[in-house]
């Protein structure tokens, strides 16, 4: 439906029990991402809870913006800063990363 209203192209991924879910979140890692969108339905389980909670998490690990919800959606969608250059701040986990690294050398 969007391919055919925004008459471009639409990169489908699997559905998120299919790993659909973890596809977008590896995308937003190598930060190909910019914001997510992600309607879910908060009075169904979800039989891939685990994965939405993961997209969630890693989402807000990379400081990605995120709409649960139509208001939430429509507030970035109509933000100024759509159509502006936003720089949005990329944490630096080297820290992190070299606390690690040092753990796994003690031992």
């Amino acid at each position: 439906m969007l391919e055919k209203a925004l008459k471009t192209e639409v990169l489908k991924l699997q559905s998120g029990p299919l790993g659909g879910d973890q596809q977008i979140g590896a995308r937003i890692a190598e930060g190909l991402i910019d914001f997510v969108i992600f309607f879910w339905d908060p009075l169904e389980p979800q039989p891939h809870d685990p994965d939405v909670k993961a997209l969630l998490r890693i989402a807000v690990v990379w400081n990605v913006p995120v709409a649960c919800n139509r208001a939430s959606a429509d507030f970035m969608i109509s933000s100024p800063l759509m159509v502006s250059t936003y720089e949005r701040s990329i944490p630096d986990f080297e820290a992190h990363l070299k606390r690690h690294e040092q753990g796994l050398t003690a031992e």
